[in-house]
C-alpha cells in the first residue's frame, strides 16, 4: 500500500513458504501506533530516522542499528521519533514458532521471552531486513533460514523464561472475567458502570483492576480485540464492511481509522495481501 502522504507507505502481509509470521516494512512520518497487543512476537529493526515505541516501562527510542523485541501480549503504542519518520522491517513470529526453535537451538525452559525491549544489534537488524528481502523474492529457503538464525540468535544473547503466572488476586481474577464479558459481548458491549455490576464491584475499582491486569483500560482493550477479529474475518474472504458489522465497529470507516492505527495498513490494503500467495519484484521502496 503506498500513501502519497509525506511519502508513507506500508506492506503487511504473509508468506506462504515461512508458516507462523507475519511481516510488515514500511515507512511512517504523521502515522502513530495506538496502544494495542499482538499475539505474537513483534521482532522491529528501524533503517532510518527513529520510531519512539512507549512500552508500559516507559519510551525506548528505536535507531537503526537496535532490534525491537516485543513479548506476546505486552501494551505498547509508537510514534515517530523525529519530524522526517521512521522506515522499518517488522517481524511477526508466531509464538509457536519461537518456542520451536527456543527448544531446539537454546536451553530455555517453559515459556520463551525476551529479557530486554530494545538492544544494540546491527548483524541481527540485518539478518530481519534479509528476512524480508527473501520473502520479497519467493525464496522460501533463504527466508526461513534467515528467520531461524535471528531469532535463535536474540534467544541465545537476549532470551529468558517467562515467569510463570502468581495465583490470581481478587482483582484480577474481575479483571479476567471483565475480558471474557467483553470479548462475548463484542458488538453490543455493556458500559463500565453495568458490566462493574454485574461482576459486583465498581466502576474504578474494576478500571483500576482491568488495566493492572492487561496493560490498558476496558475500552482499549475492546478495540484492539475488536481489531483482531476483524483480522480473521478479513483472512477468511468477509469484505471490509461485513467484517466492521460483524465485530462491533458501527461502520467500514471506523474499522478503517482503528485497524490502520493498530495493524500499520488499511484493512482493504491487509485483505489483498492475504489474497495473493507472493509477489515478487514489484514490493514497496526500499
Amino acid at each position: 500500500m503506498a500513501s502519497a502522504r509525506d511519502g508513507e507507505w506500508a506492506r503487511h502481509w504473509q508468506y506462504p513458504g515461512v508458516p507462523g509470521l507475519d511481516l510488515l516494512r514500511a515507512r511512517y512520518v504523521r502515522h502513530s501506533f495506538a496502544r494495542h497487543s499482538h499475539e505474537g512476537f513483534v521482532l522491529g529493526a528501524v533503517r532510518r530516522g527513529i520510531e519512539d515505541v512507549v512500552m508500559p516501562e516507559g519510551t525506548i527510542r528505536a535507531r537503526p542499528g537496535t532490534v525491537v523485541m516485543i513479548n506476546p501480549e505486552v501494551p505498547h503504542s509508537a510514534h515517530a521519533g523525529v519530524p522526517e519518520g521512521w522506515s522499518y522491517a517488522t517481524l511477526y513470529p508466531s509464538s509457536g514458532l519461537v518456542a520451536g526453535i527456543a527448544h531446539e537451538e537454546t536451553g530455555l525452559r517453559g515459556t520463551p521471552g525476551f529479557a530486554e525491549t530494545i538492544v544494540e544489534d546491527e548483524d541481527t537488524a540485518q539478518l530481519i531486513r534479509a528476512v524480508h528481502r527473501a520473502a520479497e523474492e519467493g525464496n522460501a529457503l533463504a527466508a526461513d533460514s534467515l528467520l531461524r538464525i535471528a531469532v535463535a540468535r536474540l534467544l541465545r544473547r537476549h532470551g529468558r523464561s517467562l515467569p510463570a503466572r502468581p495465583p490470581l488476586a481478587a482483582g484480577t481474577r474481575t479483571a479476567l472475567l471483565a475480558r471474557e464479558l467483553l470479548q462475548e459481548r463484542m458488538t453490543e458491549p455493556p458500559s463500565l458502570e453495568q458490566l462493574a455490576q454485574e461482576l459486583g464491584t465498581s466502576p474504578f475499582a474494576l478500571l483500576r483492576a482491568f488495566k493492572a491486569a492487561h496493560g490498558m483500560p476496558p475500552h482499549t482493550w475492546l478495540t484492539n480485540a475488536r481489531v483482531r477479529a476483524a483480522r480473521r474475518l478479513l483472512e477468511a474472504g468477509t469484505t471490509p464492511a461485513a467484517a466492521a458489522a460483524a465485530v462491533g465497529f458501527t461502520d467500514q470507516p471506523h474499522l478503517n481509522r482503528h485497524f490502520t492505527r493498530i495493524v500499520g495498513v488499511p484493512p482493504g490494503a491487509y485483505q489483498r495481501e492475504r489474497a495473493r500467495t507472493y509477489k515478487t519484484g514489484d514490493g514497496p521502496p526500499p
